[in-house]
């Protein structure tokens, strides 16, 4: 077995762009998600580790140290922070020319030859789900038996071997959670709208809505929700609290845990015996039933992306959502005292400043616990990105997706109708329409003085907040 490291590379201050996170961006206030992607085929290579720089705060120095006594590395990367893996990798080949340096991730899942071309110190690329492609590349296999790679053969020329197949029985997957306790410390893992500290684990993958815009299910997941079965999943759970009996919370960061909703309720029930805290992600038609199963056993929160107002937008985007049910859903969490975590996002195909205007007021309405609004990205592999490089409406200079601080820019425009800066712009308007009215300020006041901790985190995420903005006006 080869000594493997499992790296998601120090990168911008502040970036949260490690494998877990669907928008890789300097975010509005310090959040990281736990590097679930990284640390599942950690858990399957016996003897490995995973370093997950950022939230550790930790340069190359310890991470050259370590890799003098390594076979393999496995980078996770993304569109926006490539550039910067590359040279990391470079440096870490500089340190041990026997290493062998693979890179997982979506960029290189739909651009393997683009980037085995641009990165002359990688390997080889796993395209799409990695988990066992790790561990047969780990086991030394020769690179021509493996599924699921495209590598750099021995003339230099560039070899795509056939897709690996996709994962079914989810169950045969061992726990993150072992991989979080041996390598992680917890408390460096913040999320804005969530108890801290929390836990996150995925317990299915795939979506089987075709949202033109979503990175993981068109790259690397699927569309086909495939998932553990409660028992795995409740087993996971309370193994969870043994090695982490200071977590306050789990959440489940499939694409969509409600895609399913007997096996979300089974769930729930599992973990109302366990008598844990816990929120999901979910689309915005949950009906009431399942809802008040969901909340008689401990869910706290739901992560609901309802993008924008516009009923067009929704349509342009294939979003399969009305706006009038999702209207009937937030009123539903609202009376059962579910919290919601609403995301948008500003620049879709059909975006205008009426209908803008229109999303903002729309968040309003649905008054979401807190809210969190997002630049159109167009990722490579996705519908959104194949749409903006036909109809013109990405152009190289924006290409990038963040700036050279790691903040995310409006890289979609729509000449006549919205320039990037009217979009960029847009996001710090609906920012202060939300959070600077009466009542919602009346509301985190009360829940900062019920709560010392609360008051706390709210004061130092109000900070980052204003500086956020400074940095964002700063790269207008």
């Amino acid at each position: 077995m080869m000594r493997t490291l499992f790296l998601q590379p120090p990168s911008f201050g502040g970036f949260d762009g490690g494998a877990g996170s669907r928008y890789q961006a300097k975010r509005e206030i310090k959040s990281f998600w736990y590097p679930t992607w990284l640390a599942q085929p950690a858990a399957l290579v016996p003897g490995s580790r995973l370093i997950d720089a950022p939230p550790a705060n930790m340069g190359m120095e310890p991470i050259l140290a370590d890799v003098m006594n390594r076979d393999l590395v496995i980078i996770h990367t993304s569109t926006p922070s490539f550039a910067s893996d590359v040279k990391v990798a470079q440096a870490l080949k500089e340190a041990n020319p026997a290493l062998k340096i693979g890179f997982v991730g979506a960029k290189v899942a739909v651009q393997p030859t683009e980037s085995l071309e641009s990165g002359a110190p990688i390997d080889f690329v796993a395209r799409n789900e990695f988990d066992f492609t790790c561990l047969e590349v780990a086991e030394g296999r020769d690179f021509s038996t493996i599924d699921g790679i495209s590598y750099r053969a021995a003339d230099g020329s560039i070899v795509h071997n056939k897709d690996r197949e996709i994962l079914t029985d989810m169950d045969k997957l061992p726990f993150v959670t072992d991989v979080y306790k041996r390598d992680l410390r917890m408390e460096d893992y913040f999320i804005g709208y969530l108890m801290h500290p929390y836990i996150s684990i995925y317990t299915g993958r795939g979506c089987k809505s075709r949202c033109t815009f979503c990175l993981w299910p068109q790259t690397v997941g699927g569309h086909n929700y495939r998932v553990r079965s409660p028992e795995h999943v409740a087993a996971e759970i309370k193994h969870a609290l043994e090695l982490f009996p200071q977590t306050r919370e789990f959440f489940f960061d499939d694409d969509t845990f409600t895609d399913n909703l007997p096996r979300a309720e089974a769930i729930a029930i599992e973990l109302g015996k366990l008598g844990v805290t816990w929120s999901c992600n979910a689309k915005a038609n949950v009906p009431r039933k399942t809802l008040e199963v969901l909340k008689a056993n401990g869910l706290r929160l739901l992560l609901v992306g309802y993008e924008s107002g516009n009923q067009q937008i929704l349509h342009n985007i294939k979003k399969g959502l009305l706006v009038d049910v999702a209207r009937k859903f937030t009123k539903d969490c609202h009376e059962l005292g579910i919290k919601i975590h609403g995301t948008f996002i500003l620049g879709l195909p059909g975006e205008t400043k009426e209908t803008i205007e229109q999303t903002i007021k729309y968040a309003i309405e649905l008054n979401p616990h807190t809210m969190q609004v997002s630049l159109a990205a167009p990722y490579p592999g996705t519908y959104l990105y194949k749409q903006a490089v036909e109809n013109g409406w990405l152009d190289a200079a924006n290409a990038e997706l963040i700036d050279e601080r790691g903040v995310q820019i409006a890289p979609l425009h729509y000449p006549g109708i919205l320039s990037h800066t009217e979009i960029f712009e847009n996001v710090e308007a609906f920012y202060r329409r939300f959070y600077f009215r009466a009542p919602k300020i009346a509301s985190i006041v009360g829940e900062m003085v019920r709560s010392p901790q609360m008051m706390k985190r709210r004061l130092r995420e109000g900070v980052e907040f204003f500086h956020f903005l400074r940095d964002r006006n700063k790269a207008a």
